[in-house]
């Protein structure tokens, strides 16, 4: 069973990764440095097509992520 989750972990990392780096990023040059992407949190620019699709399933991918670590670590004891 530790075996197993250890695995689906690492897969479930590797397409995290993945995922990210495949997201256009959403500000470009010093403007976007300054704001730190309050722009984004506070809905102004509304994600479209396969960025929406990308931002999704990166969120599926986090909590997975952090459902398996968190399996890992109780049925390792």
């Amino acid at each position: 069973m530790h075996t197993l989750l250890v695995t689906l972990l690492v897969i479930d990392c590797i397409a995290l990764i993945i995922v990210v780096l495949l997201q256009s990023g959403k500000s470009a040059g010093l403007s976007g440095a300054i704001s730190g992407g309050a722009e984004q949190l506070f809905g102004k620019q509304k994600a479209r097509g396969m960025d929406l699709v990308l931002q999704r399933v990166t969120i599926v991918l986090a909590v997975l992520f952090f459902v398996l670590s968190i399996l890992v670590s109780y049925v390792q004891l």
